[in-house]
Formats: structure tokens, C-alpha cells, sequence
């Protein structure tokens, strides 16, 4: 961080020196030191963000089926970014809510008949989805799942075998042949048993993919024949609650699958691909609110702080665009501290005017606050 008062302080230590070598010189009245060291400055370094930023992740396994976003691209708030190929079964459960919950709120006799429907319409998606279960060959997939599994016991041995190899020659020089043998064959060991892993997943999917899909089916079947039954005595105030919250459980089930905007911005970064397979510890895509930029300070110390307030001006300088020199607000001010090499340290938050086709989330610049204004 620069701090213009030890700046000074040096400043007029050295000027002192250089004024007592010239001795046989005239020598100018001495100022009074506070007068010299009195600074009507703070100086901070801090991080450009946006006003909103978040990097979103999916809440359940399963393989990347459609990215929609780029980056660069602006999104509103509620916005489809990325899909799960999993989201199929959560999408229709949340149609079939949906509907039950929309029927709820016309006439009574169109209620039913439409809830009627429904149930129709998910007893076809049960159906489908009970007779591709049934064609899952169990009986062969646990044998495959066993093999593949033992396959992979004996990867690994020759895999271990295959290092042991390589570490009795890996200090020889690098073209000799028997180095070269036992990396190569270290390196096929290795791709081999990464190969086997590869397809005891794929054969796992392929089991468990269906059976979820039949189940999900089966819940929103039992589901959209419950909506029928109570519709039967007509629409009252505590089907509609029980409508309502079924569709928002089916809406946060679809939200494990499929990642939306929860604000309006612009896409950051995109992180997954089509046919990855990711996880809630995988980041897919950064989102931001890049209309207004804020700017946070890491070495405001005790001493200084003091002398800011909320509401004050500050000029901000990014450290990599020395010509761009923007304006800015405090709006907090912690009231805990951090402590970093002996300095009690306090976040100030600012808000920054206006902006810049240059600014990067991140960057780092040097917030300069009045004081003796």
C-alpha cells in the first residue's frame, strides 16, 4: 500500500542529509517538521468487483447436456444456462405440477377434466418408462459391473507393477531404451486402467439412469392422480396451499439439473461442456452485474480509518490503466478487522461512478480517500 505520510517522512529525511553535506552553503530556514508531514490523503489498494457476482453449480451428478450461454452473453434473471441430461424426468414432474396447479385455479368441472388428463398423460410416461426398465438386462449388467470391476483389480496391479518397473530405471538417462520401455509401458498401464474406469461408469449409468427415470415417473404419476382424486370435491383453499407447494418442491428438484440466472448480467465464464460429467464441486458458469463496479480495500490499518466516513469521495486509479482515473463513494465501513504482519486492519467498501470498457473483474487499484477536505 503507498502511504503518502511515511512517503514524506523519507522525503524529508533524505532532504535533511543532503542539506547537512553542503555545509559551506547557504542553508534555508528550517520548516517546522508538521507542517511538512501534516497529509490531507489516505491511500488504499483494494479489488474492482461487480456489483453482483456468483459462480453457480449444479447440486447433483450427472453429464452435461446443453450449454446456452457463451461468454459475454447478457442474461435476464430466471434464464436456462446450462442442462443436466438427468433434468428430463424433473422437467416433466414439474410440467405435471404445474398443471395440476394451474387447473386448481379455473372452473371446477374444467378442473377435473384436465386433471383427468394428466393423470392420463403421466400414466403414458409411467408406461414408457416402466417398459424400458423392464428391458434392462440386471442379471447382465451386474455380471459386466463384476467383471469390469475385477478388470480393474488387475489394472491396477500391473499398473503398480508397471511404476515399480519404471522407478528401477527412471534415473537413467532419457534415451535409453530401457527407461523408454518401462515409461511407455507405465504410461499404457495407466491409460488402460483409466479406459476400464471410463466403462464401469458408462455400464453404471446405464443401469441407474432408467431405474431414476422410472422412479421419477412413478412419483409423478401417484402425484397427478392425487390431484384428480381431491379434485373430485372440488377445488378449496387447502388444495391450492398443497398444489402450490408441490410445485415448488418439483420446481427445487428440477433445480439440482438445471442451472438458471438468478439475476440479470453477463456471463463471466463458462466452465462445463457438453457431455462432461460434473458435480455440486464443479463451477459451470460465473455470473455478473457488471452496471456498477464496486471497489474493496485490504490495508486500510486502525490509524486510518478513523479519518473515513460513509458518504466520502474517493479517486480511484486501477494499477493497470494508469490513464484512467474514476470516482467513487464509501458505502461501508467494517466494524471488525482482520489482522495481517502486526497491522489491525478494516474493509471499506466503494461504490464506483460510472465506468470504464477496460475494467476487469479483479484488478487491482489504488483507492485515494480526502481527508482534509
Amino acid at each position: 500500500m503507498k502511504k503518502n505520510t511515511l512517503f514524506v517522512l523519507s522525503l524529508f529525511a533524505i532532504l535533511a542529509v543532503l542539506l547537512g553535506a553542503c555545509g559551506a552553503q547557504p542553508t534555508a530556514e528550517p520548516q517546522p517538521v508538521e507542517d511538512i508531514i501534516a497529509s490531507d490523503e489516505v491511500v488504499a489498494e483494494g479489488r474492482l468487483e461487480p456489483v453482483r457476482g456468483t459462480n453457480l453449480t449444479f447440486q447433483a451428478r450427472g453429464v452435461v447436456e446443453e450449454v446456452l450461454v457463451k461468454a459475454g452473453d447478457t442474461v435476464s434473471e430466471g434464464d436456462v444456462l446450462v442442462r443436466l441430461s438427468n433434468a428430463g424426468a424433473a422437467e416433466a414432474q414439474v410440467l405435471v405440477a404445474q398443471n395440476a396447479y394451474d387447473l386448481l385455479l379455473r372452473n371446477e368441472s374444467g378442473d377435473r377434466a384436465n386433471l383427468w388428463n394428466a393423470y392420463m398423460q403421466a400414466q403414458v410416461v409411467r408406461a414408457a418408462a416402466e417398459e424400458e426398465w423392464e428391458d434392462v438386462d440386471l442379471d447382465a449388467i451386474e455380471d459386466t459391473i463384476e467383471d469390469l470391476e475385477a478388470d480393474i483389480e488387475d489394472l491396477r496391479d500391473e499398473l503398480e507393477d508397471a511404476q515399480e518397473e519404471y522407478e528401477k530405471y527412471e534415473n537413467l538417462d532419457e534415451d535409453n531404451s530401457r527407461r523408454t520401455n518401462a515409461e511407455d509401458d507405465l504410461e499404457t498401464a495407466q491409460e488402460n486402467l483409466s479406459e476400464k474406469i471410463r466403462e464401469l461408469e458408462e455400464e453404471i449409468r446405464s443401469r441407474d439412469e432408467v431405474e431414476a427415470a422410472y422412479e421419477s415417473a412413478l412419483a409423478a404419476e401417484a402425484e397427478a392422480k392425487y390431484q384428480y382424486e381431491i379434485s373430485l370435491d372440488g377445488p378449496n383453499a387447502d388444495q391450492l396451499a398443497l398444489a402450490k407447494a408441490n410445485l415448488d418442491a418439483a420446481k427445487d428438484a428440477l433445480s439440482n439439473y438445471v442451472i438458471t440466472a438468478p439475476f440479470s448480467g453477463v456471463i463471466a465464464d463458462v466452465n462445463v461442456k457438453p457431455g462432461e460429467q460434473v458435480g455440486a464441486e464443479t463451477r459451470a458458469v460465473s455470473l455478473a452485474d457488471f452496471s456498477t463496479w464496486m471497489v474493496e480495500t485490504t490495508d486500510v490499518t486502525e490509524l486510518e480509518v478513523v479519518d473515513l466516513s460513509v458518504g466520502q469521495a474517493v479517486t480511484i486509479i486501477p494499477d493497470a490503466l494508469p490513464g484512467v482515473e474514476l470516482t467513487g463513494e464509501v458505502t461501508e465501513i467494517s466494524n471488525a478487522f482482520t489482522q495481517s504482519g502486526g497491522d489491525i486492519l478494516y474493509t471499506v467498501r466503494i461504490r464506483v461512478d460510472g465506468t470504464d470498457p477496460s475494467l476487469k473483474w479483479g484488478m487491482t487499484v489504488e483507492a485515494i480517500f480526502r481527508t482534509g477536505e
